[in-house]
């Protein structure tokens, strides 16, 4: 919803200002510079960046158009599952976990909590860990070290995404000044024209550079901003779950242990105490 409120409103600025002081929009299409731009755009992007980023660039714009992957339902959610998972343990002790987290798919535990179940490397993230302990690794510090390597690995996944994307918005007006240049040269070749074909000549040529900086800065750059501050939120979403799961190894009661866990979220999407007392007296025992 956010890209597109903004997309129309960026639209409506520019082209409606530029239409009531009197210019003329058919002027502004020029499709071959377009063509220009934009491909050589794509084509900069591909040389750029290795294969996995190019693979995930589809699942980068379908995120930029979801928007927020999480809500503060999404954290209750995440918080009552991690309750339900440290009590089994002090309930039914560690073999208890065995059938959960060695086929995750058809646990009821966790299939108890769909954005949860859906969410594949959050899943693995906890029975991974989890699995340790049950093998008998109960050093907490030593669990913690890894979990910060993992998560440190997988934010420099997404910031290779950020910075592709930054990479386009930088260099996007350099290519309109390409196309602008290109289109001087087609002018040039026409010299000897009347004024009124040469003056149609060079305003489409002044399109690339307008092109270039409008789609850079009207579009390419917010996208790479809004990205970052969506992996942002995304990477509070497993520090929760790796201050939950380091309180339960620490041997914190589970109340205590989501405690840990709903400390470490934003204030905009933390529930309040009271919210995930409710939430977890709920859960099916």
């Amino acid at each position: 919803m956010r890209l597109v409120v903004g997309t129309l409103v960026v639209f409506a600025c520019v082209f409606g200002s530029y239409s009531q002081m009197g210019g003329h929009l058919e002027v502004l299409w020029q499709p071959y510079e377009f063509v220009i731009i934009l491909g050589a755009a794509i084509g900069a992007f591909i040389i750029g960046n290795v294969g996995p980023v190019l693979k995930a660039t589809p699942g980068m714009l379908l995120t930029l158009v979801k928007g927020p992957k999480y809500t503060q339902q999404s954290y209750v959610e995440l918080l009552g599952m991690q309750f339900s998972l440290f009590k089994l343990v002090k309930q039914k002790g560690l073999m208890a976990l065995e059938p959960h987290i060695e086929n995750p798919s058809e646990s009821t535990l966790f299939n108890a909590f769909p954005t949860f179940a859906a969410n594949h490397h959050a899943v693995e993230f906890v029975c991974d860990y989890m699995r340790m302990v049950t093998l008998g690794v109960n050093n907490v510090y030593e669990i913690e070290v890894l979990m910060d390597e993992e998560l440190e690995t997988h934010h420099q996944e997404q910031e290779r995404l950020v910075s592709a994307m930054q990479a386009l918005a930088d260099g996007t007006p350099a290519l309109g000044i390409v196309a602008a240049v290109l289109g001087v040269i087609k002018t040039m070749g026409a010299i000897k024209e009347p004024p009124e074909v040469l003056g149609h000549l060079i305003g489409g040529a002044l399109v690339g550079t307008f092109f270039g900086v409008f789609i850079a800065y009207g579009f390419f750059g917010p996208m790479a901003q809004s990205l970052k501050s969506l992996f942002a939120a995304e990477s509070k979403y497993y520090l929760s779950l790796k201050a939950g799961l380091l309180a339960h190894i620490s041997g914190q009661p589970p109340v205590m242990s989501i405690e840990f866990a709903r400390k470490s979220l934003m204030s905009e999407v933390r529930p309040t105490f009271n919210e995930v007392e409710e939430a977890t007296a709920a859960l099916p025992a």
